[in-house]
């Protein structure tokens, strides 16, 4: 894949697996333990509980050429009269858990590609840059009628097995026929069984569902005990209706006509996006999780390198 092609949208209705397996040469300039100012801002002032991987102590030596001054312990400096430097371990590492949202509502796309395939992009390159980064990697993978727990695991082969899986819920859709329709709380019901305390969670879903009372008491729960990111797919056409004319649309199931040219019509409509997207955004920042908005129209990998690119690139 060309190094400019990862600038561009991605692009159909569907996931081509070869082209998940080739971002793996990309994802390599993320650095997810890196989080940047600007991604941090995005918690808004409500900081989760959870916090994130940092250092513990370790011991005292001796200070050295060229370690930093600012780890000196100057209380045993002055004991011994030598200078003393303090040593810090990383904490230990935390599994990275992938849940990625391939629901019908996900089958839309008005331009370059459909919300399903953009969520199937922003997660091949968070679970190839974890596993550079030497992070144990899983997923759970949801639509409407089913799920796919993949567990975290530190190895190529585990990543392979959940771009698989992505691509085989992307080729299920549209799901047809669905009576008893798992929810969007269902699935995070399902997150809280799989989730260990201490996971870093990233969250790829349109969030349809997200603010009802089911979904908002287990998001609160899962950001006690883990470090999630959300990332919310959209396409242009769910803020604003196409310039005016008479379409035929449908749900998969039912066909009728939409008549853009009434006004009254496309302001109510973009109204209520706005609503709808101020709502999550406000309800995200009350629990102190990031939330990316990215759109269909959006490069993936310029979108996450944007937050989390190796510094000085």
């Amino acid at each position: 894949m060309p190094a400019n092609k990862m600038q561009q949208p991605a692009t159909g209705a569907y996931v081509d697996l070869a082209t998940l397996i080739a971002q793996r040469f990309y994802a390599v300039q993320l650095q997810l333990w890196r989080r940047k100012r600007a991604l941090s801002a995005l918690a808004g002032p409500n900081k989760s509980n959870f916090r994130g991987r940092g250092i513990d102590f370790e011991e005292v030596r001796a200070y050295q050429p060229g370690d930093d001054i600012r780890s000196i312990d100057w209380r045993v400096t002055a004991r011994t009269g030598d200078a003393h430097t303090k040593l810090f371990r990383e904490e230990r590492e935390r599994p990275v858990l992938i849940a990625i949202d391939q629901r019908n509502s996900q089958f839309f796309g008005s331009q370059h590609c459909f919300k399903s395939v953009l969520a199937a992009h922003i997660a091949s390159l968070i679970a190839w840059s974890a596993l550079a980064n030497g992070d144990r990697v899983g997923a759970l993978v949801f639509n409407e009628q089913q799920h796919r727990e993949i567990r975290p695991r530190r190895s190529r082969k585990t990543v392979l097995a959940i771009l698989s899986e992505i691509a085989h819920y992307n080729q299920l859709l549209p799901l047809k026929n669905i009576h008893s329709a798992n929810s969007f709380s269902d699935m995070l019901s399902q997150l809280r069984h799989v989730a260990r305390p201490g996971s870093s969670i990233y969250l790829i879903s349109d969030f349809q569902g997200a603010n009802e009372t089911r979904a908002q008491k287990h998001l609160y729960q899962l950001a006690q005990h883990t470090e999630i990111t959300a990332f919310a797919c959209s396409d242009p056409l769910e803020r604003e209706l196409p310039q005016a004319g008479l379409y035929a649309v449908t749900d998969g199931q039912r066909r009728t006509q939409l008549n853009t040219a009434d006004k009254t019509l496309r302001k109510n409509y973009a109204q209520s996006a706005r609503i709808r997207a101020d709502n999550l955004t406000a309800s995200m920042q009350r629990l102190g999780i990031p939330l990316l908005e990215l759109s269909t129209s959006d490069s993936p990998f310029a979108v996450l390198q944007r937050y989390y690119g190796a510094e000085g690139r």
